[in-house]
Parts: C-alpha cells; sequence; structure tokens
C-alpha cells in the first residue's frame, strides 16, 4: 500500500470512476485500476473489465447516482444508487449499494460492491 495516500486524489479519483461508470467507459476505468486489481469475483485486468461491460451489456441505460465518497487512508467508500432497465426483460432495476476500495500507489486495488436489490419494477410505457 501507498505509504501516504492523499486522501483528496482519492476522492478525485472516485469522483472520476463514478463519471467513468455513467459515461459506460472501460477504458476510463481500466485506467484507474493497478495491473493486478480485483473486482469482487473478478481477478486480473481482463476479468475485472468484462465484468463492468457485462453490468452495461445487461443494463444499456445503466446509471449511478447520488453518489457520495469517503476516504480514510488507503481505503475508500462510495454510497450510490444504481437505476437501469434488464435488457432481457425490459423490466427496470434500482438498487442502493456500496463499494468498499483498497487503494496502492493511487489507484484502485481491489472493488468489492455490496447491493440491496429491490424488486424489479414493470418495464416503461
Amino acid at each position: 500500500m501507498s505509504s501516504n495516500p492523499d486522501p483528496r486524489s482519492l476522492l478525485s479519483l472516485l469522483g472520476a470512476l463514478a463519471e467513468a461508470f455513467n459515461r459506460h467507459d472501460a477504458d476510463a476505468l481500466m485506467s484507474m485500476m493497478t495491473p493486478d486489481c480485483v473486482f469482487e469475483a473478478s481477478a486480473g485486468r481482463d476479468a475485472v473489465r468484462a465484468a463492468f461491460v457485462d453490468v452495461w451489456t445487461s443494463f444499456p441505460d445503466a446509471h449511478w447516482r447520488g453518489a457520495r465518497h469517503f476516504v480514510h487512508g488507503d481505503r475508500g467508500v462510495s454510497e450510490w444508487t444504481f437505476s437501469g432497465t434488464r435488457a432481457a426483460d425490459g423490466a427496470r432495476v434500482e438498487v442502493q449499494g456500496c463499494d468498499l476500495f483498497t487503494f496502492r500507489d493511487g489507484k484502485i486495488a481491489l472493488k468489492n460492491s455490496y447491493r440491496k436489490n429491490r424488486p424489479p419494477a414493470p418495464p416503461l410505457r
């Protein structure tokens, strides 16, 4: 871990991460990750990238809102609300969640997501 992580730069990193998710920009996301990054059950850059792209494929209108970011030392938290329309059946989904981060050298080494799923809403008409 970085010996003296700068909280302001890490908060800025989390803000940029949220913006990249909403742009569906896998290249930008991966630029913020360490080469050996881990995302929950995915490990390694290729698997992490594939997991991010899978969300946008499954929910083409995926959007995260209301993000609040917190940093202490080499750890961080983001709270957010996800919404999107599931491509498979048109159901609207809204999820409250948070991500826990571990930083190394100004990048994200570990991202774990925790979600509280709500029942799917009927498709918008």
